[in-house]
């Protein structure tokens, strides 16, 4: 039985809250050590207070490239190895392409794409030079499949994160390092929630989606878990759209 199969410990980032935390708590239903990863230090202790099976919060600033390291030894350091990475967290940016500064530009890349990158190429590195394999699932987004008003670099981020996913998933293949995303569309989080408080924001997002409803935390997390394991031994470099139709229009 491979690390893999075993499960083992899965990083998370972006943990305290909303798919993140689905993620997290699904992970650790399903078998693996779960290491939740964030700069919110309340919303790691709500996580992990939500957990059925024990979980380990770790805080992270994905803006710096000293946090991301410790973070990850510190997984490490707890647990031997980490046979898992999923690549959550992210900031958003709602403003016009032209009100966009250099600063809110390398703002939503550092953490978006920067600090995903190089948290791959560490748990990469490690598990290539133990000898074993693993599994890295990005979670994207369809506004890096579909063009989005007023979501440029938010956007743009996201794209960048599908093709670094096929990228790395030729590159390490033969190693047994196995990557893929999940693109979800419109999911019914907490924020998400306030701003479709409105009926009529609400009828127009529903009005986009073809199976006229949300997808929900859980529904993104299932994708996760089912990409993680060992029933997707030979899936690598794969997009799974979680958005009920929306970017087949």
């Amino acid at each position: 039985m491979s690390a893999e199969d075993a499960h083992g410990c899965a990083l998370v980032t972006g943990a305290a809250t909303g798919i993140g935390r689905a993620i997290a708590l699904a992970l650790g239903d399903a078998g693996y050590t779960v290491v939740a990863a964030d700069r919110d230090r309340e919303g790691l202790t709500e996580t992990v207070a939500a957990a059925v099976t024990p979980m380990h919060p770790v805080t992270l600033d994905l803006a710096s490239e000293t946090g991301i390291m410790a973070a990850f030894d510190s997984a490490v350091g707890q647990f031997g190895e980490v046979t898992c990475l999923v690549n959550n967290a992210g900031i958003a940016l709602p403003k016009p392409a032209t009100e966009v500064t250099w600063e809110d530009w390398d703002a939503v890349m550092a953490v978006n794409l920067k600090a995903a990158f190089f948290l791959s190429q560490r748990f990469a590195a490690r598990r290539m030079g133990k000898g074993l394999p693993g599994a890295v699932i990005n979670i994207g987004s369809t506004h890096g499949i579909v063009g989005v008003s007023d979501r440029s670099v938010y956007g743009i981020s996201k794209a960048a994160i599908l093709h670094m996913t096929r990228m790395l998933a030729i590159e390490w293949a033969g190693a047994g390092i196995r990557v893929n995303a999940v693109a979800p569309g419109t999911v019914m989080t907490p924020s998400r929630e306030a701003i479709l408080e409105d009926p009529d924001a609400r009828a127009r997002a529903l009005d986009r989606i073809p199976s006229g409803r949300f997808p929900t935390p859980e529904e993104v997390a299932a994708a996760v878990v089912y990409l993680a394991g060992p029933s997707a031994r030979s899936v690598t470099g794969h997009v799974l759209v979680v958005d009920g139709g929306t970017t087949v229009c």
